[in-house]
Order: structure tokens, then sequence, then C-alpha cells
């Protein structure tokens, strides 16, 4: 049976600190865990795969003491080494079977642009899948947005869980969460400021359009 994203996770944090900023990966994951998120994926692309397989440890480590979920960005082989929950992969990188072939335990995502590259991907082995970028945003640059209605077409199609990315805070929020989304993962939306203070408004205004 492929391992699914599971229902519980609403808010799904995606740290990734830019080179040179001065941003402590570790810190920033404290923060989240001890606002509540109950996902966590580490990107971290600017490291050596050395410094991202210790910092994965550590990652582990934490999320395992808190009870929450660990993704691993692309390195499938980190993921397993670490016994993190799952691994997402880009639109370039390796493909979903192959990934479930290397890890039947994981929990694979795919990021994905239409609802053929979603069906593909759940036939495949995907656990989730990804929809975006949503809106513009400097995360993705020269990547244009896809839109709340490729959305809409993805969760029409498959069966999987399906979250979505991209330009998403508390600004526009609610149009996220009116389009039917159930699973929001963000980088900035939660880790850049106050991140206490951001998954409490997001999970306020998260909880006035979504009753479980």
């Amino acid at each position: 049976m492929t391992p699914l994203l599971p229902s519980r996770v609403d808010l799904y944090a995606v740290i990734s600190t830019r080179e040179g900023t001065g941003e402590d990966p570790t810190h920033i994951l404290e923060r989240v865990i001890a606002a509540g998120v109950q996902a966590v994926q580490m990107r971290e692309k600017h490291l050596s795969r050395r410094e991202r397989f210790r910092l994965a440890e550590i990652f582990r480590r934490k999320t395992s003491d808190a009870g929450r979920l660990l993704i691993i960005n692309d390195d499938i082989d980190i993921a397993l080494s670490v016994g993190a929950d799952g691994v997402h992969l880009g639109r370039e990188d390796l493909p979903v079977g192959a990934a479930r072939t290397i890890g039947p335990g994981l929990i694979i995502g795919r990021s994905t642009r239409s609802a053929e590259e979603a069906l593909a991907a759940e036939a495949a082995g995907a656990g989730y899948v990804n929809v975006g970028p949503i809106f513009s945003t400097p995360t993705k640059p020269g990547i244009s947005p896809v839109g709340l209605k490729t959305f809409r077409e993805v969760r029409d199609k498959v069966s999987i869980p399906v979250t979505v990315m991209g330009g998403i805070n508390r600004g526009n929020l609610h149009r996220v969460l009116e389009a039917g989304v159930r699973t929001v993962a963000m980088v900035r939306g939660i880790t850049e400021g106050d991140i206490e203070n951001n998954v409490s408004e997001l999970c306020r205004a998260y909880n006035s359009y979504v009753r479980v």
C-alpha cells in the first residue's frame, strides 16, 4: 500500500534558507515545531551533500522527538539514511517509480504543474502531489504561476492528497481555502519573521474555512 501524506497535515513548512543570510535552519525548525506545524520539509539546496546529511540528522532527531513528519527535498539517499518519513521530488528529479523502488516505505511527493503530471505521479506511486506555484513567488524566479484552476483540475483527477505552494500568505490564504485546498505548503509565509505569530494567524484563518 502506498504511504500517503496524512490528512491531519494542514500547514506544511518548507525550511529553505538562503546562503549568506545568517539564518540557522535548526533554530527555524525548533520554532516551527513549537508553533505546532505537523510536517516539515528540509530544502537546503545551497549546502553540500555532507552538510545536508548532517542537518538532516538533526532535523530527524528533533521532528521524531516532537512527533512531526520530516520530508527531505530531492535527496532520497539522505531521507533513507536518517529515517525520514518521506522525500519530495521536483519535476526534474528522480522519477517517482524509481524512488518508490528504492524507498517503498517512504511518503513520496512530486511537484506538478498539470493534471496530466499529477496522474502520472500517482500511477508511479506518489503519496501526494504538490501543485504550484499557485501565485508568483521569489522562491521560483522565472516560473509562471499555475493558479487555483490547475489545483482544482488536479484534485478532481487524482485520489491521493494534493498540496499547494507558491506565493501563499495570510493575505491570500482565504482564496486558497475557498478553492478547496486542505494542505498548504509555505516557505516565507511560515518561516519569515515571527513564526509563532505567523502560524497562529494562519491556523485561525484556516480554521475559519475548514471544519475537520
